[in-house]
């Protein structure tokens, strides 16, 4: 296959593999695999459906096996353009591997209640996290999605019969008994935002779906005593995720080494911190979320002059903005749905993102209350997050516009902070850096209780108590953290695997174009390509296969462990 034809296949099943994601792919609590879904669209979890995504994932497995073997034929193009393509073609097969992942590793449409939460009411809460102006079309999609309810929770009961595993039941045993009330306060507070007529389509549907939902929380209260305890994933099928979907060249030991030395060098610089300014006081609080708002679009501002200014990280015209806004009435009773926050997507990149606060107040939770007392703090990582997302959705290669794995995205963000609390950005902000470096702690102790949740060491009640002791953070905060951890293992390591893989890339780059090396143009490159996981960047970058080659070594020794369809092939 000569090298046209084998990009435009490889394109092909690109576009053919999302197209289909896009509707088969389970709602998420994290921001940034959030997916655009097409019109009409409604969740799809009864056991027939579940298992025809397996064997649609069997055939896209297929076709992304023949490819590779006819890229490894195409010896007719020069090797940059043949290792480009390459990273896509193993790409894909991260996105096939997550998603055969999802389904038979982490079983969540059988084993989470929670996950059904996430299919009916998260799916109306998404529907509302772009700004108003909330048009026709967007009513619509919510009266069709509140439409949906009964099928999906009945799928619910069906799969969860005598499946359900202990500790995830007992998280969504908590809030399901109001699930159904917060919906109906949010439909209502919504009511003045979409006019008279669409008010009354959506309050009669959203009935409807309060009582189902009402109904799914009385299946859970009578299925909770037979659940069974949740366990983990376990080792082999956690190190499948590690090897097939993010492309970690570590063992979990390894894994759990590096979270240990971030550590200390974490608790050692904020050490150091509070004995270079010991007295600190924190900022007084802004008057109210709006002032918070005005203080951000400021900050936002300034570090988008930074970049500029110290030739880090190139600011383009069309790049919209990352601000804040306060939280709206129709979104507070359902916040605790998942980050409040619209990102934009691959259609709306004329448009800013925008992250909703709550009041500020001294009692807000961990990361509330961080970024009410230097809004920096937010648009240093959560802000990356949306250019780098912006950025991406622009790439020319289709490939690379994609989430698979939360990694060089959450490693990126966490790299950010600490490039720019290095860079200077807060030389003026004692407190702000001892957040930072309190993140950094937290992020390190993510690594620890991810390994030891997935491998079983560890239950959700003793994660949250280690992050509540040793960060510490408030125990709410905590507690969903390790629950939220436990339900989707390898997102808690992502933040400090991802940063050490990346600053790792940016010494062997430097050390390879020596003098012509300029940290804006890495930086640039890394922030367009940020969906990419770091094994792939580095073997595209410098034709070092080291990271890629030991991925493969490891996913060798885990090759049978348990998931429908064969493991993805080393390239």
């Amino acid at each position: 296959m000569n090298h046209r034809d084998l990009r435009e296949a490889i394109d092909d099943l690109d576009r053919r593999f999302w197209d289909w994601r896009a509707v088969q792919a389970p709602r998420s609590r994290d921001d940034l695999p959030r997916t655009d879904r097409p019109v009409g669209w409604r969740p799809a979890w009864s056991a027939g459906d579940v298992a025809a995504y397996r064997d649609r994932l069997d055939a896209f497995g297929t076709e992304q096996l023949a490819l590779l073997d006819a890229r490894a034929g195409n010896a007719t193009e020069p090797g940059g353009l043949d290792r480009a393509d390459e990273v896509d073609l193993r790409l894909i097969g991260c996105a096939i591997a997550r998603a055969r992942f999802e389904l038979d590793a982490l079983k969540s449409w059988q084993r989470d209640p929670w996950f059904y939460l996430d299919q009916t009411i998260g799916t109306i809460y998404d529907l509302l996290l772009a700004p108003p102006p909330i048009d026709a079309r967007r009513c619509a999609e919510i009266v069709l999605r509140l439409g949906s309810f009964g099928t999906t929770l009945d799928a619910a009961r069906r799969n969860g019969a005598g499946e359900l595993a202990l500790e995830l039941a007992e998280m969504a045993a908590e809030v399901a008994p109001t699930a159904g009330r917060d919906l109906t306060r949010c439909l209502g507070e919504l009511a003045p935002f979409v006019g008279p007529e669409w008010a009354t389509r959506i309050e009669r549907a959203g009935q409807v779906a309060a009582a189902e939902l009402d109904a799914y929380a009385h299946w859970l209260a009578g299925a909770l005593p037979g659940a069974r305890p949740l366990g983990g994933v376990g080792e082999p099928l956690f190190a499948r995720y590690l090897y097939e979907v993010a492309l970690l060249p570590f063992t979990p030991a390894e894994l759990r080494a590096a979270g240990r030395q971030e550590w200390d060098r974490s608790v050692a610089f904020e050490l150091f911190e509070h004995h270079r300014v010991p007295d600190a006081p924190w900022p007084p609080l802004p008057a109210g979320a709006a002032q918070q708002a005005a203080a951000q679009a400021v900050a936002e501002a300034e570090v988008r002059k930074f970049y500029e200014e110290h030739n880090l990280l190139s600011q383009p015209a069309t790049l919209r903005h990352y601000l804040n806004a306060p939280r709206p009435p129709y979104l507070e009773p359902v916040r605790w749905l998942g980050v409040s926050d619209d990102l934009t997507g691959p259609d709306r990149l004329d448009q800013d993102g925008v992250s909703y606060v709550p009041p500020p107040s001294p009692e807000l939770p961990y990361f509330y209350r961080a970024n009410a007392a230097d809004p920096r703090v937010g648009v240093v990582h959560e802000g990356a997050h949306y250019q780098q997302l912006v950025l991406a959705w622009a790439h020319p290669r289709p490939a690379r516009r994609h989430f698979y794995d939360s990694c060089p995205n959450e490693g990126i963000a966490f790299y950010n902070e600490e490039m720019l609390t290095q860079a200077g950005l807060f030389d003026d902000a004692p407190v702000t850096r001892r957040i930072i470096y309190n993140f950094m702690r937290l992020r390190a102790l993510r690594v620890e209780v991810d390994v030891r949740l997935a491998v079983g060491e560890l239950s959700i009640d003793g994660a949250g108590a280690i992050l509540e002791q040793r960060v510490p953070m408030d125990r709410e905060t905590a507690r969903a953290e390790a629950a939220f951890f436990a339900a989707t293992p390898a997102q808690g390591l992502s933040y400090t695997v991802g940063k050490l893989q990346l600053m790792r890339l940016l010494a062997d780059v430097r050390a390879t174009q020596g003098a012509s090396f300029s940290l804006r143009e890495f930086h640039d490159w890394v922030w367009r390509n940020g969906n990419v996981p770091f094994a792939l960047l580095r073997y595209e970058r410098l034709g070092d296969r080291s990271e890629l080659d030991r991925t493969d070594e490891l996913r060798a020794r885990y090759a049978g462990a348990g998931l429908n369809g064969p493991p993805s092939p080393p390239g």
